[in-house]
């Protein structure tokens, strides 16, 4: 344990390393907690649920189109130029939306959808500049990536925690503007660092598709738009679940339990350096993780479903952290940040598909269905990286990270490795 704390610590202490993730995790508080600000704020308003879900969902489906697009920006133009007025145009758009209301829906709709679509592809940009801050070795990058998964895991705990704070102690407007202020700060803070100043994408093939053109990587957003959709249908289900019994404490326990299990197995599997590939890796991984939603088709008490949902989440962050590896291998030369927010595109889509599926099934078949569905994505995701693992042996590219063992064995990072990445 101690040898993986230090292996973390490792990774902090490396320049500017601690100020990037400080500052990344600061800038996506907007868009981690803009689902329950905007509701909060349209039930204030007077709005019903009906409207206060429909204005969370546009906001939800521009940010699904934005990211991949600003990303695509961010490899062409560098981080500074897009980032930043990105951060500022969502902020404007949502500070809009606190000072108008909802009396005039097209305009409500409107701010939303330009907030969501401008909300800055901070999650990629910085697995892009994590090879040249760790020196292009592949254990430390390994290593951060899974930091970044955990620390994630943080933010979406903390962060609905944070706007409760503001409603309470404020108001739903008030933390609408201090949240998206919030934000643009964080995303000032990467910005005007070096290796955000200083990181160039690769040259890059001009084509339309981009990042897409690689089937490694369509693989990959295949697999994980059923992860998302297993873990969306489980937020349903575990409402349904809380309903039965009759305490809505019930469904925080499990939520709580369920970001706790991903806290562990993201700590635990950061802190060690794994040999092999990661593509076949990553399919045990996601195959334990299809294990772990199984068993919540059981329904058992409290106590027993706590454990399970805990126990679900394990796999959880480890998967994220090795696909992110994966996505580094197979992304086309000079789109890693479009890449990597392709995969958080696809996953926020897969779990708006889960929450959308899970409903039916709760009504039509009890909470027990609606948590098969969260099995069924696991197995499906699991089906989808065995039927493309010929695809996903062949990495497009790995130009910009060496392994451990070369770097030693060379004692300088070759030439290769950093052109086109660090400037």
């Amino acid at each position: 344990m101690a040898a993986g704390a230090s292996r973390y610590a490792e990774i902090l202490k490396a320049p500017h390393a601690a100020r990037l993730l400080a500052g990344t995790l600061v800038g996506r508080l907007p868009n981690a907690t803009a689902h329950i600000a905007i509701v909060l704020f349209t039930r204030a308003e007077g709005g019903s649920y009906t409207l206060a879900g429909a204005l969370a969902a546009v906001y939800g489906l521009a940010t699904a189109i934005g990211q991949p697009l600003l990303g695509r920006l961010v490899d062409l133009y560098g981080q500074p130029r897009v980032q930043l007025p990105a951060a500022a145009v969502s902020a404007l758009a949502m500070a809009l939306l606190a000072a108008s209301g909802i009396a005039a829906l097209p305009a409500a709709y409107a701010a939303v959808a330009v907030a969501g679509l401008f909300t800055p592809p901070l999650e990629g940009g910085l697995r892009a500049l994590w090879p040249g801050v760790l020196g292009h070795r592949e254990d430390r990058v390994h290593t951060a990536y899974a930091m970044d998964a955990v620390a994630q895991e943080v933010m979406f705990t903390i962060g609905p925690l944070l706007v409760t704070l503001l409603v309470t102690l404020w108001s739903p407007a008030a933390a609408l503007l201090v949240i998206n202020a919030v934000g643009v700060a964080g995303a000032l803070s990467v910005v005007v660092s070096e290796p955000s100043r200083s990181w160039r994408s690769a040259p890059r093939e001009a084509h339309w598709l981009g990042a897409l053109r690689s089937p490694g990587l369509l693989a990959l957003l295949g697999s994980f738009f059923f992860v998302g959709l297993a873990l969306g249908s489980i937020t349903v289900a575990g409402v349904a679940y809380a309903d039965d019994h009759g305490s809505d404490a019930v469904y925080g326990w499990l939520m709580a339990a369920l970001g706790l299990g991903a806290l562990v197995g993201g700590a635990v599997y950061g802190a060690r350096q794994w040999a092999g590939a990661p593509e076949r890796r990553l399919r045990v991984i996601v195959g334990l993780l299809a294990l772990g939603y199984l068993p919540l088709a059981l329904t058992p008490g409290v106590p027993a479903m706590t454990a399970l949902a805990a126990v679900s989440g394990v796999f959880l962050a480890p998967a994220l952290a090795c696909a992110f590896i994966v996505v580094d291998r197979h992304a086309p030369r000079g789109t890693v940040t479009e890449a990597f927010s392709w995969i958080v595109t696809t996953f926020g889509v897969g779990a708006a598909a889960g929450t959308a599926a899970a409903g039916p099934a709760v009504e039509l078949g009890g909470t027990a269905t609606g948590f098969a569905v969260a099995g069924a994505g696991g197995i499906a995701a699991l089906l989808v990286l065995l039927a493309t693992g010929r695809v996903l042996a062949v990495p497009g590219h790995s130009e910009h990270i060496a392994s451990a063992d070369e770097n030693d064995r060379s004692g300088a990072v070759e030439p290769g490795f950093s052109s086109g990445h660090q400037a």
